[in-house]
């Protein structure tokens, strides 16, 4: 089966086919000939999901999924949450998203380690309809950064029941925990159900 998904994220492409399996081939944005800079301006997770993937599907034409993922650390409310990506700022730097985060926390006086956990919603379009799929990991964020994998807040975040963060585990190891595994698990037991039909 072929489906675009809705990013050219060399990273997310990378582990998201990992994930899928040889079954499925994926076409980033570019391979659809889409360049523009996707809408992602909704308040929320889901709905930002959402946004991308009609974006593509109103445009192209194409069956396609989009996921979005935030951070959401328990003492600061939820931040960043749908804001992660650019949460110390436009320039959607990881390491300055990092400091800021540990700014604020900082600020509130909060201790580290600090609980917090990572969400993902993919929104999958199938011939115009609409299907979203949400997965989710607990753990907490530490003080520094420690490891060299993955990307984003992954450094300083450690999954509940781990003692190493996302940025040290291997692509394989992340793959069996993430947020992200565990919503396209969900996505990928809902298109082999799909194809059984």
């Amino acid at each position: 089966m072929e489906l675009c998904f809705a990013t050219n994220n060399t990273h997310k492409l990378a582990e998201i086919q990992a994930l899928l399996g040889p079954e499925f081939t994926l076409r980033t944005l570019s391979d659809i000939g889409c360049h523009e800079d996707i809408p992602e301006d909704r308040p929320t997770i889901p709905e930002n999901s959402r946004q991308k993937a009609e974006y593509v599907w109103n445009h192209y034409s194409v069956n396609n999924f989009a996921d979005d993922t935030g951070l959401e650390v328990y003492a600061l409310n939820g931040e960043p949450g749908v804001i992660s990506a650019r949460y110390a700022g436009p320039q959607r730097n990881a390491d300055d998203n990092m400091a800021f985060l540990w700014q604020r926390l900082a600020e509130e006086n909060q201790p580290l380690p600090t609980p917090a956990r990572f969400v993902t919603v993919i929104t999958l379009v199938l011939n115009g309809n609409f299907h979203q799929f949400e997965g989710s990991v607990e753990g907490h964020i530490i003080a520094t950064r420690r490891g060299t994998h993955g990307f984003g807040y992954d450094p300083v975040f450690v999954p509940e029941g781990r003692d190493k963060t996302f940025a040290e585990l291997s692509m394989g190891e992340k793959s069996q925990i993430s947020h992200r595994a565990r919503a396209f698990a969900k996505l990928v037991a809902f298109l082999q159900e799909r194809r059984a039909q």
